[in-house]
């Protein structure tokens, strides 16, 4: 290179370097009024580029993660950088955008910040968007990418009630991004930026990751995942941050088939062990060690409710297997296209007493005797918010009569069968607030005259007094027709999976009622559920999988 054009190149890093930039700060308001506790969009802007950010960020007092756009000058070409929580910086760029924007001028004028502002009018995803924009600075740039080819845009309104407004507007000798953008950048492409962006919005727990749960005497446990029941439960230890109120916590559960066709019952579970005797005693040397429930129908059922010196496994998510998802999906059929997956995703918010700042162990189970089974990758996602919805700080597990060891001889929950059906004795330490049971209930069995088919009243009982009485049922099993490939079909036209059931469908989530009790004096307390079970028919018999936790501030 020779000294004329370094001399030039030097002039030309000049000129970029002593434009004049100026700071624009923009209010957002509603019905005219400016939102209060916000954050104000703070814009620097000269010929060849308009950063935009927080003033929280200018500040340099930012919550990971955050984001700074810079729009490039002339190209319009925008530039993202997201700061991630580890701190970490991706970025990622978008030259079609603001090219595509479409805009309509009328011949409006108005004063903001004393400069004459033009309009111009645009329509984004049904939202009527009106843009007030000045060419007094000859300055081109705003606080969004929406009119960066119009000029200086002062002011965005959305459908005639919300906007963003220029509030100040200033000039400064140097705008401080170097101290803000100050490390090694990561590019990628859009989708994956906004991906990792997304991700580091809220902390993910890894449960399972493309775990098979099956029926196999080969399946065994390793040094991450233990295994029971033949492979048809998988259980890990899971460290849990502390948790504080402003913080959703979610569950969410991804399963195929892996060669079993059959609808199948599952649930996510976590087992309490602040007492003596835990049900993971029960995995390891047998579920006749467990306490035993009797109810005077000549059947014994192991490890279900809580006793002085136990608590039964406490159910995060009741959710059942379609019929044969993504395995089957060779099974054609005219104008239908198969789903290969069934997300089941539920909020577990109220139950953070039990897990916050904890080990715990975290199973799943499906009911299966195939040697494919299924499979499932399981997350645990904490999330903060500014909206508390959930108060309590104690959690008691009650009972849980899913045989979750079923495939090591836990037996069926066909307790209902007499008048007593499930009574449980529980003790109070202290008095309890504001108390909820969260109660989860489905039918099972029987065939076409079992209790998965017909409507069945579940009754609970408080103290002996009737608290809560429905009836459980679900008439929306129809809706996942394109999940279930396998689903008989019958000559009535319709699919098994069609059918109407006592609280699930083939590929859904049962959610868990919550029942008002009010308020529980420190002490002895009953429980007791009462459902008319039909009566086995031959070889088929019905039960119910319930479960139950107490959910109050002491």
């Amino acid at each position: 290179m020779n000294k004329p054009l370094i001399l030039c190149f030097f002039v030309f890093l000049s000129v970029l370097n002593f434009a004049q930039t100026y700071e624009i700060q923009y209010m957002s308001s509603s019905n005219g009024k400016i939102q209060p506790n916000q954050n104000p969009t703070i814009v620097w802007v000269n010929e060849s580029e308009n950063y935009i950010l927080s003033s929280k960020t200018k500040e340099q007092k930012n919550e990971y993660p955050f984001e700074i756009s810079k729009i490039e000058k002339p190209s319009n070409t925008i530039v993202s950088y997201g700061f991630l929580k580890l701190g970490d910086i991706i970025s990622t760029s978008d030259s079609q955008s603001i090219a595509k924007q479409n805009f309509e001028f009328t011949d409006k004028t108005k004063k903001i910040l004393g400069y004459t502002c033009k309009h111009a009018v645009t329509k984004i995803n049904s939202n009527n968007i009106e843009v007030w924009y000045t060419n007094d600075l000859k300055l081109k740039g705003g606080p969004s990418s929406l009119g960066q080819n119009l000029g200086l845009v002062l002011e965005i309104e959305r459908n005639g009630n919300s906007a963003t407004t220029a509030t100040s507007l200033k000039k400064i000798k140097k705008s401080g991004i170097e101290n803000i953008i100050n490390k090694p950048i990561t590019t990628t492409d859009l989708l994956s930026y906004r991906d990792l962006l997304w991700k580091s919005r809220f902390t993910t727990l890894k449960v399972f990751e493309n775990e098979i749960i099956n029926f196999s005497d080969q399946s065994k446990s390793d040094e991450n995942i233990k295994r029971f029941a033949n492979g048809t439960i998988i259980l890990k230890k899971i460290k849990f941050p502390q948790l504080t109120e402003g913080e959703n916590v979610f569950v969410e559960l991804k399963q195929q088939s892996n060669g079993d066709a059959y609808d199948r019952t599952g649930t996510v579970f976590f087992i309490p062990q602040d007492k003596s005797q835990s049900f993971f005693d029960g995995l390891e040397k047998g579920v006749k060690t467990l306490p035993v429930y009797e109810n005077g129908n000549g059947k014994q059922y192991f490890g279900i409710n809580s006793t002085e010196n136990y608590q039964p496994t406490v159910e995060l998510m009741r959710f059942f297997t379609a019929f044969g998802i993504n395995k089957f999906n060779n099974l054609e059929l005219k104008d239908k296209t198969w789903q290969t997956l069934s997300p089941f995703r539920q909020d577990i918010t109220e139950l953070k007493p039990s897990l916050s700042e904890k080990e715990i162990l975290v199973g799943t189970f499906i009911g299966n005797y195939d040697k494919g089974g299924h499979k499932v990758s399981l997350d645990i996602t904490i999330h903060k918010s500014d909206q508390i919805v959930y108060k309590n700080n104690r959690v008691i597990p009650l009972f849980n009569t899913t045989n979750i060891m079923e495939m090591a001889g836990q037996d069926y929950a066909t307790m209902f069968n007499n008048d007593k059906g499930l009574f449980v004795e529980f003790d109070l330490e202290k008095d309890l607030k504001n108390v909820q049971l969260r109660y989860i209930t489905t039918g099972h069995g029987g065939w076409e005259n079992g209790d998965e088919f017909i409507p069945k009243t579940n009754a609970i009982y408080i103290d002996g007094k009737i608290t809560f009485s429905f009836t459980p049922w679900r008439s929306d099993c129809g809706s996942y027709r394109l999940y279930n490939p396998a689903s008989g079909n019958f000559p009535d036209g319709l699919s098994s999976s069609d059918l109407s059931r006592s609280n699930w469908c083939p590929g859904t989530i049962t959610n868990p009622n919550y029942i008002q009790v009010g308020d529980l004096k420190a002490g002895k307390h009953t429980i007791q559920v009462k459902i008319p079970q039909g009566e086995p028919e031959g070889t088929s018999f019905s039960a119910w999988n319930i479960s139950a936790a107490l959910l109050g501030s002491e």
